[in-house]
């Protein structure tokens, strides 16, 4: 394994880290600030806004440098951005920082994916990628718990010193290992990257994953409720079910790197199915205990299973210009994450209960199921289905891309 992936999946675990870890310290910086519930969520809301930005407008506006020292740059904003909120001496600041750092995410992701990619074999290019996003898990699994510990023990500005520590070494990490991609210096243009966008398929990578990834989000965003409400869990071992979920998340995306390496939309459609199977049952077997931890690992494997195909269907689809296509792909898990939320919360508001989150989450996931039948028939009828990412022929220079015309519909 290159070892400029572990330093990709560093930059990873400390993005996600920020991402997740407020949920815990939530109240403890509202407290803080004397600020209410609703002024606090912003500092989640905003950050998933600003992500969907920063995945567009960043990555545009670096589309024509070169992909390493953009990394580069944008860990420097991560560590600002944190540094910011670690500093903040008030709500606005905090806000500022949390916006800042988000600014980065998406194009972080987006073209570290791409950069991921070519540092391997053509056949190896979604577990590639998979090993980029174990850090996105790790931040799940260790990184949320020890972090929330930290932020108690030591008061929530810890956490946000230990993440600028961690942007540091990945910064460190990505200068001394990941190697410059000369074959892409000055890049293929804004253009051509929007160009892109051109390719139906595109546009229907990013439909399926909105409503893959939203439907299980639409599940997860209220499930301290489930647990509690309908399965009877003590308040107490919500955290430990987290975990397990989070093992879900980690050993769906190591298996959904390799199958997507054998046939992307295969693998997809099996790992959807899968999840739409789960949160039917979940759904329906939520008032028992075993039932709903057995739930919650398959949910988190089956659904972070995806993250790879979808991510490197998109790539394959806009081979000939794949980073603005790739940052796009990570907004639109985020735009997934704010539907599902917004969706599972109207259940709830409707006096529906609080499994009407997982029947909605189910319900989404079907969609993204049907749009993805949808994509792959349309593909394979135009004769350009990829049985694989590895079955791309690399453009001059590139290895791991391919160059087709990008107003074709595939």
């Amino acid at each position: 394994m290159p070892l400029g992936l572990i330093a990709l999946s560093l930059g990873a675990f400390g993005i996600g880290l920020t991402e997740f870890v407020i949920m815990g310290l939530l109240p403890d910086v509202a407290r803080d600030f004397a600020v209410d519930e609703a002024a606090a969520g912003w500092l989640i809301s905003g950050y998933a806004l600003a992500v969907v930005v920063g995945a567009l407008g960043v990555t545009a506006a670096t589309s024509r440098w070169p992909r390493k020292p953009v990394l580069v740059g944008l860990l420097g904003l991560f560590i600002a951005g944190n540094a910011l909120s670690a500093l903040a001496p008030d709500y606005g600041s905090m806000l500022a920082g949390r916006i800042v750092a988000a600014l980065c995410h998406g194009a972080f992701f987006g073209i570290g994916a791409v950069v991921a990619s070519g540092l391997v074999d053509p056949a190896r290019k979604a577990r590639a990628v998979a090993v980029m996003f174990t850090g996105l898990t790790a931040a799940n699994v260790l990184g949320v718990p020890f972090g929330t510990f930290l932020g108690q023990e030591l008061g929530w500005r810890s956490t946000f010193w230990a993440i600028v520590g961690i942007g540091v070494l990945a910064l460190a990490g990505i200068l001394a290992l990941v190697p410059a991609d000369r074959a892409h210096d000055g890049g293929p243009g804004l253009a051509r990257e929007l160009g892109a966008f051109r390719s139906g398929q595109v546009w229907l990578s990013l439909a399926v994953t909105v409503l893959g990834y939203g439907g299980m989000f639409g599940a997860f965003t209220y499930i301290a409720y489930t647990l509690t409400e309908v399965s009877g869990f003590e308040a107490s071992a919500v955290p430990w079910l987290l975990v397990l979920f989070g093992l879900g998340l980690f050993a769906g995306n190591w298996a959904g790197g390799r199958l997507a390496d054998r046939d992307v939309d295969r693998a997809l459609a099996g790992f959807i199915a899968a999840l739409l199977a789960v949160l039917v049952l979940f759904a329906a077997t939520a008032a028992s205990q075993p039932a709903t931890i057995v739930a919650l690992f398959l949910m988190g494997g089956f659904g972070f299973g995806t993250v790879p195909g979808l991510q490197s269907r998109i790539m394959h689809f806009a081979s000939h210009a794949p980073t603005l296509a790739s940052g796009a792909n990570i907004g639109a898990f985020n735009l997934g994450n704010a539907l599902g939320a917004w969706a599972g919360g109207l259940g709830i508001s409707a006096g529906l209960g609080y499994t009407s989150p997982i029947w909605i989450g189910a319900a989404i996931t079907l969609a993204g199921l049907v749009v993805l039948v949808l994509a792959a028939g349309a593909a394979r009828r135009a004769g350009s289905h990829a049985p694989s990412v590895a079955s791309a022929e690399p453009e001059p220079g590139a290895r791991s891309e391919r160059t087709e015309p990008a107003g074709v519909v595939r």
